[in-house]
């Protein structure tokens, strides 16, 4: 697979977007990563690596949109940026998937303004790989809508069934949404409505609301709500962990007989960090499109870039986006 990586999306661009190519293809994760930014600042990070010339490849582009930009106006404005050129490349067939640690909006944007959404999907979403106790998880949407109708989650649920069951190799994905109760009748009139056309949909394996307490035990495998929820939900279990990272490791700093203590349970301290890092899993798909975008977070290091390369390649192997267009040209 050939993957078009904005390497000037990160808050530290574009050492971690350089490093993480070279790490990719030295673990043969991909076929070629094409470098999309300034030429010239690109070439001399590069030859302070070691690599493969065929394998990597830099694609010039003279702008790059900021975090600070707003999403659809520096799209607009910045025709020559490395995000809207990696877009492109994909979209013109020189690559099988673009990514970017760069600006979510604009990524959004870009994608959308290039590619255009899948002919039966009114709303594209961000789907993010979330870690359970038993399985990983798919939840979406995390950003991309915060106001959203029954149909929208119903569509979402879809993407999110095809995306699971291409990418985890799953034939009946488990499909939940998230609410306030477990009961049908619990929540907004949205929830309710929402309920309504999950279960009612044959093709989805769908086995009812689950609450906020449920999304790490893994009792499912696809989690729908809305944008807002999703987000909320994602903020707040990143913000948990690192708080009880750190109270441990305050704990475990207090006296020897605590340092004993952290040196036993480093094998499982260090298993449940691995688990909760963001880094291992790369970036969130944006569903609902005619292409292939993955966006992974502005503090991406060398690894986040390599594991969203890694994903990027293993969406476009799956054929994701054939298996929807199929799916929705039907539905």
């Amino acid at each position: 697979m050939r993957i078009a990586l904005d390497a000037f999306g990160s808050d530290r661009a574009p050492h971690p977007e350089i490093e993480g190519a070279v790490m990719a293809i030295k673990e043969d994760l991909c076929r070629e990563v094409i470098l999309v930014g300034d030429e010239s600042v690109l070439s001399a990070e590069l030859s302070k690596y070691y690599y493969d010339p065929e394998r990597i490849r830099i694609h010039h582009a003279s702008q790059r949109i900021g975090m600070g930009d707003d999403a659809a106006a520096g799209v607009r404005a910045k025709k020559d940026s490395s995000m809207l050129r990696a877009v492109e490349l994909h979209r013109d067939g020189q690559a099988d998937a673009a990514v970017s640690a760069g600006n979510t909006g604009a990524f959004m944007a870009a994608s959308l303004m290039t590619y255009g959404r899948i002919k039966g999907v009114s709303r594209p979403a961000i789907a993010i790989i979330f870690p359970s106790q038993v399985n990983n998880e798919i939840i979406l949407d995390v950003g991309a809508n915060v106001d959203c109708n029954a149909r929208n989650l119903l569509e979402f649920a879809h993407l999110g069934r095809i995306y699971y069951k291409y990418f985890f190799d799953t034939e009946e994905p488990r499909v939940s949404l998230l609410n306030i109760g477990e009961e049908s009748a619990k929540g907004n009139s949205l929830s309710r409505e929402a309920y309504k056309l999950l279960s009612e949909s044959e093709e989805l394996n769908f086995i009812g609301n689950i609450e906020g307490e449920d999304v790490l035990r893994g009792v499912t495998d696809v989690i729908v709500c809305d944008g807002f929820v999703g987000n909320i939900v994602l903020k707040t279990v990143e913000g948990a962990l690192i708080s009880i990272f750190d109270i441990l490791k305050e704990q475990f700093d207090k006296d020897w007989i605590a340092k004993i203590g952290a040196l036993l349970s480093y094998p499982a301290y260090s298993y449940l960090r691995k688990m909760f890092d963001h880094t291992e899993y790369g970036g969130a798909l944006l569903v609902g499109l005619n292409g292939s975008s993955i966006v992974s977070h502005g503090r991406s290091n060398s690894k986040a870039i390599k594991n969203a390369i890694r994903a990027a390649s293993k969406i476009a192997e799956s054929g994701f986006v054939k298996h929807c267009t199929e799916y929705f040209e039907r539905f």
